[in-house]
């Protein structure tokens, strides 16, 4: 009766236990080559894509959707990567920091949960000069990354840091030139903003592609060790239920739809052709894994885990 009447207290006791309502640190680790590449998470957002696609119909997308049990709005990754090549650390984005509100932002502590410092970056490149990608740089006014150089493509530098495109910019529209000045603004008084212009080798392993479209100067990072390659595509693509089946399908962030489709087509074909691993910061994190060629599209294979000592 005794044991009866214990057993019962536990089943109690563990159903009445709170729900923690937490996820693990965000970060994921796989090794290229010699490189260390780390995924690092910012947190998700929930973005209504039934509002920004464009190109699909609706009926489409609500098939879509169901197909991959997503429903709209769809909670949206953002991703960063860190590449560590035993000489140089270099980073790839850096989150939204404080522009995008609670869910995101979260870059940083991921950052320092993986292992790493802030101050132990020695390089940034960005894909482009969006807040989700740029806001970690800086907090309150003075660099998170004390001692690294930031470079991105001139092309979004100078639109993006323009203080008269932003003046004849849309009411809606300036706030995004905003945030960028307001996140470069202490890497550009120290002279540490180096920008490039198209295809341009970075360091020994790592270079950067010209993707325009998506932004004036979008760009897509090829990283490469020991014959293993790794592109890291930013906002090339937003939403894998819809675009690698239907990669002519746009989104309205795009700046110029046409061009970012054509940027679109190019690298998948190139992926799906040389087997590389891809990256993109809006994918499912960790966001990492490969594209297999399937009829008039693509059919998107998830990294396979893998536990690092």
């Amino acid at each position: 009766m005794a044991c009866v009447a214990a057993c019962a207290f536990l089943s109690t006791a563990h159903a009445a236990a709170p729900q923690v309502k937490t996820s693990a640190p965000g970060y994921y680790r796989v090794m290229l080559g010699d490189f260390e590449i780390t995924a690092i998470s910012d947190g998700t957002v929930q973005l209504p894509m039934d509002k920004l696609m464009a190109g699909v119909a609706p009926d489409e997308f609500a098939t879509a959707l169901k197909k991959n049990h997503l429903t709209n709005p769809v909670d949206t990754s953002v991703n960063a990567y860190l590449i560590n090549t035993g000489t140089k650390l270099v980073l790839v984005d850096t989150g939204a920091g404080s522009f995008f509100g609670p869910t995101l932002g979260r870059f940083l502590a991921n950052l320092k949960a993986s292992g790493y410092q802030p101050e132990q970056v020695d390089e940034i490149y960005l894909t482009h000069l969006h807040g989700d990608h740029i806001g970690g740089l800086s907090a309150n006014g003075a660099a998170v990354f004390t001692n690294a150089i930031v470079r991105a493509d001139r092309h979004d530098t100078d639109y993006w840091l323009s203080q008269a495109n932003m003046d004849k910019a849309p009411a809606d529209a300036k706030q995004g030139f905003a945030h960028a000045i307001a996140a470069f603004q202490p890497y550009v008084a120290a002279g540490k903003l180096k920008p490039f212009e198209g295809n341009t080798d970075l360091i020994p392993g790592v270079k950067a592609v010209a993707a325009y479209g998506h932004t004036p100067g979008h760009t897509i990072y090829a990283v490469e060790s020991k014959g293993q390659k790794l592109v890291l595509w930013g906002d090339l693509m937003h939403l894998a239920a819809i675009q690698f089946e239907h990669p002519s399908a746009a989104i309205h962030f795009d700046s110029d739809s046409k061009a970012a489709i054509a940027a679109r087509e190019k690298a998948y074909a190139v992926a799906a052709r040389e087997g590389s691993m891809i990256g993109s910061a809006h994918l499912s994190f960790p966001g990492l894994g490969y594209l297999r060629a399937a009829g008039k599209g693509y059919t998107f294979i998830p990294v396979n885990y893998v536990s690092l000592p």
